[in-house]
């Protein structure tokens, strides 16, 4: 019977009886046996933890990399984004010189000009994989609204190129045409009052008014705005003293309300020549230039005319 037994003797201490504990083999083998198991599986368990750490610390590092890298992608076509717009500000500019150009050349209804849309369509954006973060699907979405713009902007470029040779063609045989043209500012100052109806600052009655009131400094200089001859420079009817540039091809130039004069009839006159000085006569409120442009001694809106913004 006492072969079925272990027998362990336990020591409480110095002084104590020792004791005898008895156990059963089975139990005894049976106790080993899930120690072991349960030392392995704790070992498992710490193993697959620990790997599972490391992957997620790993992950981790590449999603801080992405976000990183993401960032810079997201301000670098930030950037470039910018500079298409004004690459978009500067191709409107030239649109509108160019309609000015062919105002005065009488290219408007060219079909060059007309035909100013290029073949382009499809859908906005394309569709593709998503990217890891959503600052990366941004940059994704920014670049391709860049790149729309960017194919827009290449068919406008090359649209006004042709337009531009055009127009080159053109003034190579026309060179006393556009030296004669009205084409800049007679004095720098403001506009205080456009071209058209407006009201009257006399009477309060509504009016035509035929061409474009500058106020600038008394004194400052007037300058022709074309090549020309002087056909007028005394006093005119509500104008004060007034001066008139005949520029050939129908267009005359007036320059009204001058304190002075530099300027006689007969006189040849070139573009950006001063040839009086502003002033307050005649029916004025203020000390501003009346500038208007007559085609055919009908008068028309100056700013047509005028090139500079």
């Amino acid at each position: 019977m006492d072969k079925d037994f272990y027998t362990l003797m336990v020591f409480p201490g110095t002084a104590a009886e020792p004791k005898r504990v008895r156990v059963s083999k089975r139990l005894f083998k049976y106790s080993i046996a899930f120690a072991l198991i349960l030392s392995v599986g704790l070992v498992g368990t710490s193993v697959y933890f620990s790997k599972k750490y490391m992957g997620l610390t790993s992950e981790k590092k590449q999603l801080v990399e992405l976000h990183r890298q993401a960032k810079l992608q997201k301000i670098q076509v930030e950037k470039f984004s910018k500079q298409v717009r004004n690459m978009e500000d500067e191709v409107a500019r030239l649109e509108r010189f160019e309609k000015k150009l062919r105002a005065i050349t009488s290219l408007e209804n060219s079909v060059s000009s007309d035909d100013k849309s290029w073949g382009v369509g499809g859908p906005y954006g394309l569709a593709g994989a998503s990217f890891s973060t959503s600052l990366e699907q941004d940059a994704k979405n920014l670049a391709e609204k860049v790149s729309y713009s960017l194919e827009n902007l290449t068919n406008q470029a090359k649209a006004q190129a042709i337009s531009f040779q055009e127009l080159d063609e053109y003034f190579k045989n026309q060179t006393s045409l556009l030296s004669s043209t009205p084409s800049v500012w007679p004095v720098r100052g403001w506009v205080t009052s456009s071209f058209g109806f407006r009201k009257s600052p006399f009477t309060g009655l509504r009016e035509r008014h035929e061409g474009l009131d500058i106020a600038a400094r008394l004194g400052s200089p007037i300058q022709a705005t074309a090549d020309g001859v002087v056909a007028v420079s005394g006093r005119g009817y509500g104008y004060g003293k007034v001066v008139e540039v005949d520029h050939g091809y129908g267009l005359v130039t007036r320059y009204g309300h001058n304190s002075k004069h530099l300027v006689k009839v007969g006189d040849r006159v070139k573009r950006g020549q001063v040839i009086a000085e502003v002033g307050n006569t005649g029916r004025s409120t203020g000390a501003h230039v009346h500038y208007e442009v007559l085609l055919h001694g009908v008068p028309v809106n100056p700013k047509k005319y005028i090139f500079e913004e």
